[in-house]
């Protein structure tokens, strides 16, 4: 996921990296909020008694009780913690990957699978788990027929006031080992990778770059591949983050296993189609947005 079709003229510098990590991060997470919205709500929909209204319902009802801005509803959080966690992942990612490179300057896909791990464990850490469950609380909350938190800031606050500081770090362990994070990135990084090297030697390409509508195609498929190897621990990771999960499950095997006995094992992927429209629109968008800014800066 670094900047595979940027001129070769020199590597960009860790901060180059976050800086244009965070911006792509940041334009992705604005423009595909709608369908994590969707996402979340169809996950917990079940598990708090609302039974299962599928997207198309969850989508009509949100508009007809809050307007379009209702699709948007805990849109800073993650925005914000998007743009964070995208910078850290491209800094990360393209920091290992160049201490894993063999003698011979190539990175097998072993390696890639490392650094895209170490990558996602990092960036659940510092930035995707507080953000995804403030985000996933105020998503709820919303819902709710009086609302307790009016914004992020005062959402985050009021949390914190109440649940503590590990009130926004609950579902860190599927967290950074599945999810969106660690699996999320080993997948999506090694799946890319394989993607690209096929696609350069079966192209062939004369200036030995792919062109912008292969690389959104490539990002595209590597993303729908990540959603399904992922999507059961990303569901018990919303679980996990909703308000009042606290009392309802012991730790992350005891909310898997309560979806699975009272819900069925089909339960774990539920909202995968918006998730996959999310990620794999995701894809294109970052490292179109990535490597414009990367060239831009490279060039300054």
């Amino acid at each position: 996921m670094s900047a595979l079709s940027i001129s070769k003229q020199r590597k960009p510098r860790q901060l180059e990296s976050l800086f244009a990590g965070v911006v792509a991060g940041g334009v992705e997470g604005a423009a595909t909020y709608p369908a994590e919205f969707l996402k979340t709500k169809a996950q917990f929909a079940s598990g708090s008694g609302g039974g299962s209204q599928g997207i198309v319902g969850i989508l009509t009802d949100t508009i007809k009780k809050q307007g379009v801005r209702g699709l948007y509803s805990g849109s800073g959080a993650l925005i914000v913690g998007n743009g964070l966690k995208a910078g850290v992942r491209f800094m990360t990612y393209d920091s290992i990957k160049e201490l894993l490179r063999g003698h011979d300057g190539k990175l097998t896909p072993a390696r890639t699978v490392v650094a895209g791990l170490a990558a996602g464990v990092v960036e659940a850490v510092v930035a995707v788990t507080p953000s995804e469950t403030i985000k996933t609380k105020l998503i709820q909350d919303a819902a709710a027929v009086t609302p307790k938190y009016t914004n992020m800031m005062n959402g985050t606050i009021g949390i914190c006031r109440t649940e503590g500081l590990g009130g926004i770090y609950r579902g860190l362990a599927p967290t950074a080992s599945g999810g969106i994070c660690g699996a999320n990135s080993a997948v999506r990084f090694t799946t890319y990778a394989i993607l690209q090297q096929a696609a350069l030697g079966q192209l062939r390409p004369a200036s030995g770059k792919l062109s912008s509508t292969t690389t959104f195609t490539l990002g595209a498929i590597a993303g729908l591949v990540t959603v399904y190897t992922t999507m059961p621990l990303d569901n018990v990771k919303t679980r996990m983050q909703t308000v009042g999960a606290e009392s309802r499950y012991r730790n992350t095997f005891h909310c898997l296993t309560s979806i699975v006995r009272d819900e069925g094992v089909l339960r774990l992927w539920g909202g995968t189609t918006p998730r996959l429209a999310r990620l794999m629109l995701s894809g294109g968008i970052v490292f179109a947005v990535y490597e414009r800014v990367i060239a831009a800066v490279i060039l300054t």
